[in-house]
């Protein structure tokens, strides 16, 4: 989970958004992205799908299982 970590932190911040401002976009609590982020808490699969969808970018590269 800590390739996942490292790469939402990164997609969020070239977007700009805070956790909250991510939360509010893909509807799950600020909290939730403050726990992955930091490696605290496994997402869910809709999450990380939603997660997927809103960055435009695979599920694998997300989890780290590709690097594009």
């Amino acid at each position: 989970m800590k390739i996942f970590a490292e790469r939402l932190k990164d997609l969020r911040a070239e977007k700009s958004l805070s956790c909250q401002g991510l939360g509010k976009a893909i509807e799950v609590s600020a909290a939730a992205i403050c726990r992955w982020e930091n490696a605290m808490h496994d997402i869910k699969g809709e999450d990380l799908v939603k997660l997927a969808k809103f960055f435009e970018v695979t599920t694998d590269y997300l989890l780290g299982l590709a690097d594009y």
